[in-house]
């Protein structure tokens, strides 16, 4: 079905139960005023899309029926490490809505369940196997888990429980190119997004088509839908501004990454899910970019989940006040998260003020040793690395790789140069619990392109607290009880305990003085600075706009014109400092 984008209509898939946040009972219409959300929204996989046969699933509220929940089939892959073949395995994706809480129950229809798990483990979900070949579980809050029967880690169930969906628009309002339930194509494989338009995937709805932002602000992509077998990515943000990403998956790409950002600015990518199994199926790939927020998301790519770079191809400049939190990555090839390897020799640049927050490291498998690590810095081209703050980040038992890698790299498969040096990473409460990890390493690569001031504190590995306060032989290294090897070019590298403190200085506030809004454009504004920072604050922020206090990222749309004079204030252990931030919306 092809979709005419002139007339915005909406394509209800015959015999849907439900779309975009309410309740119908066939085919119909949205309306501009739906009635009040129920506590259980599911949706309908429209006929074309391939279906998963592996488990049944059924939701509930507590004083609801079980409602059935159909599973899309999704493409996983996994390379032999002797021949380099790529071997695609067939999984299990379900998504619905909930308010409160929802019960699941999963059949497995393959046999006997002799063991269950739902990761990430940090959740602490316990399933019940009800019987043989049943379990059940209860969610109390949106989660993006996997269910893992009988150790099948390709043949699992993967669901993505998001809340109830608020602000639904109508197919009808001119700013809104509006896809529903039913499977939708364009006749050049690509749609172009104008400014001021968002792109809506209505729940049910599948769209085969790459949807692109090209020298535009104020538009996105939101709903509940599915970019599906696309060929050249996903969603494409090229010198553009003030783009939302939010709700919506994609699957079975055939080409191209999940998300690429190049030369753009205040990109919000939230509540997002993504599977691939094609060759270099990165999921978020951010080149040149600025203040760009990557949130609540679930990412199982065949190649780095998240990619932080300077220039590549047709873009070029620095890469700053990148926000990484409240996210789950499993990486099938690759790194989970890649920092640095692309860059411009000729003329080089900067990546700084990267946040890494309550984020969950499901498995990371990768026989390669230069592209390693569940979270790696690997500067090359000339690139600096500078200003990184890893917290909270839990990192359960990968199959192949390192739990962390820092290294100024000359890749001569990527780079032509080396990167000049990382700089200034503080690496809090990061724990890894797990058997296969190999020994991780941090190697500057020369006297003058090293690694300087790197602070590891509160660093579990095995239940283990890694600090130059930890009992061990007297000619030990603390990163020899690690299993990690460092250089000769590495300086200034410490291992605190949870209860030292990093500094006895306050925080510097390195943020601009002053920006510019425009009045009900979402923004993505980030509080950055420097010197161990442990929370953040924004006081008389224009109406609409909030503040994130453990990351220190401020989104929203502002609601009414004006200048406000915003106090920000950072602390750490030390102390606070304030800032004024003048903000003028039009």
């Amino acid at each position: 079905m092809t979709a005419d984008l002139t007339r915005r209509r909406l394509l209800q898939a015959a015999g849907a139960t439900v779309a975009a946040g309410y309740v119908t009972s066939g085919a119909g219409t949205a309306t501009a005023t739906p009635a009040p959300a129920p506590p259980l929204v599911t949706y309908p996989i429209p006929a074309g899309v391939a279906q998963a046969s592996t488990f049944e699933v059924k939701v509930r509220t507590a004083a609801g029926a079980w409602t059935p929940l159909p599973t899309y089939s999704v493409n996983l892959k996994q390379i032999n490490a002797m021949t380099g073949a790529g071997q695609v395995l067939k999984s299990s994706m379900a998504y619905f809505d909930f308010d409160g809480s929802v019960e699941v129950w999963v059949r497995y229809k393959k046999g006997t369940i002799d063991a269950a798990r739902i990761r990430p483990l940090s959740l602490g979900i316990e399933p019940v196997v009800d019987d043989e070949s049943t379990l059940l579980f209860t969610l109390t809050e949106p989660s993006k888990i996997v269910v893992e029967v009988n150790g099948e880690i390709f043949d699992c169930l993967h669901l993505l429980a998001r809340p109830i969906e608020t602000g639904v628009p109508s197919p009808d309002d001119p700013d809104v190119i509006y896809f529903g339930p039913g499977v939708h194509t364009t006749a050049t494989g690509q749609l172009e997004v104008p400014s001021g338009k968002t792109v809506y995937l209505a729940g049910g709805a599948v769209l085969k088509t790459s949807v692109i932002f090209k020298n535009v602000t104020n538009a996105g992509l939101t709903g509940r839908g599915v970019i599906y077998g696309t060929n050249g990515g996903g969603c494409t943000i090229v010198s553009s501004q003030n783009i939302r990403v939010d709700g919506i998956s994609m699957l079975d790409l055939t080409t191209g990454y999940a998300i690429t950002a190049g030369m753009s600015e205040q990109v919000a990518i939230t509540d997002f899910g993504y599977f691939s199994a094609g060759q270099w199926g990165d999921g978020i790939d951010i080149f040149s970019s600025s203040d760009v927020l990557i949130d609540n998301s679930f990412l199982r790519c065949s190649d780095d989940c998240i990619a932080l770079y300077t220039h590549r191809w047709d873009y070029y400049g620095d890469t700053r006040n990148i926000t990484i939190s409240n996210s789950s990555l499993w990486a099938d090839v690759a790194h989970p998260i890649n920092i640095g390897t692309h860059g411009n020799t000729a003329d080089p640049e900067v990546l700084e003020n990267i946040t890494i927050s309550n984020v969950d490291i499901l498995d990371h498998r990768e026989p390669q040793k230069w592209y390693q690590g569940a979270i790696a810095l690997n500067p090359g081209d000339s690139n600096l690395v500078r200003n990184v703050r890893i917290e909270d980040v839990r990192v359960e038992d990968f199959r192949w790789g390192q739990f962390i890698h820092l290294r100024v790299a000359y890749n001569k498969s990527y780079n032509t140069s080396a990167g000049r040096g990382i700089e200034g990473v503080y690496v809090k409460n990061l724990t890894y619990t797990g058997k296969n990890a190999e020994t991780a390493m941090m190697l500057g690569y020369d006297e003058t392109r090293g690694i300087k001031d790197v602070t590891f504190q509160n660093l579990v590995v095995n239940g283990t607290v890694m600090a130059s306060t930890m009992r061990k032989p007297g000619w030990f290294t603390v990163a020899d009880m690690v299993d990690m090897h460092v250089n000769e070019h590495v300086t200034n590298l410490r291992w605190l305990d949870a209860a030292t403190a990093p500094t006895t200085m306050p925080p510097t506030i390195t943020t601009v003085d002053t920006g510019h809004l425009t009045a009900g454009v979402p923004v993505v504004l980030t509080i950055s600075a420097t010197g161990f920072p442990t929370g953040f604050g924004a006081q008389n922020l224009p109406p609409g706009l909030t503040v994130d206090k453990t990351t220190g990222v401020i989104t929203g749309a502002p609601t009414g014109p004006g200048a406000y004079n915003t106090n920000l204030s950072v602390t750490n252990v030390a102390g606070t400092t304030t800032k004024s931030l003048i903000l003028t919306v039009r």
